[in-house]
């Protein structure tokens, strides 16, 4: 992972870091299956955590630490801090073997509503839309939104998006992304569960426009 400032993640972040030297990612270590050649897989989880805290020390690998809390709670707190989500775990179960009810993952669902400021094709097929957040008079960039459409929806809204279609595009900083460019009229609804530290939206949906507004 890379930290930002704040103690939060960016996945995009860590992949332009992986790309050539870096002295920012940190490596994270959350289990331990073998320990000097012995397979513990079946050890309880608290166990596993314990050993692994121990051979840690002094080193630069950071350990991840539980919490023994409410999960609603918890759920909420990371959702507010603007996390991904979290993973609940048995504190006794062993390692699983696919997936189990012993580990739950849980991700943060958010809402914003964001400007369409134009929308893509692939070899004529729709590839989804371009949005951008206000601030003040400026468009800024906010991500590209692929899921969330089924062929009914697509065909309307790049319908409604055609007479809308102009040369430039209308965000304040251009973006290195080939798109088919839009006066920045309609509004969409986008679900995502987390944004970067620049403000691009992370696993994008789109709910429907925003006709009341």
């Amino acid at each position: 992972m890379v930290p930002s400032a704040d103690g939060t993640t960016d996945f995009s972040v860590l992949q332009n870091e992986l790309k050539g030297k870096s002295k920012s990612i940190v490596l994270v270590a959350f289990d331990l299956l073998y320990l000097n050649g012995r397979d513990i897989r079946k050890l309880p989880l608290f166990q596993r955590k314990a050993e692994l805290k121990k051979i840690l020390g002094g080193t630069d690998i950071q350990f991840s630490e539980s919490f023994e809390i409410d999960g609603r709670e918890m759920f909420a707190h990371a959702c507010k801090l603007g996390l991904e989500g979290v993973v609940s775990k048995v504190r006794g179960s062993p390692y699983p073997k696919g997936r189990t009810n012993d580990w739950v993952k849980k991700t943060c669902a958010q809402r914003e509503t964001l400007t369409i400021a134009g929308f893509a094709l692939d070899e004529g097929k729709w590839d989804g839309i371009y949005v951008g957040r206000r601030k003040g008079d400026d468009l800024i960039y906010a991500g590209k939104v692929d899921h969330g459409f089924d062929k009914a929806s697509a065909a309307d809204l790049q319908k409604r998006l055609k007479p809308l279609i102009r040369k430039t595009q209308p965000y304040a900083k251009r973006i290195a992304h080939k798109g088919i460019w839009v006066e920045p009229k309609l509004l969409a609804e986008i679900e995502y569960r987390a944004k970067s530290a620049e403000g691009k939206v992370r696993h994008p949906f789109f709910r429907g426009l925003r006709e009341d507004l």
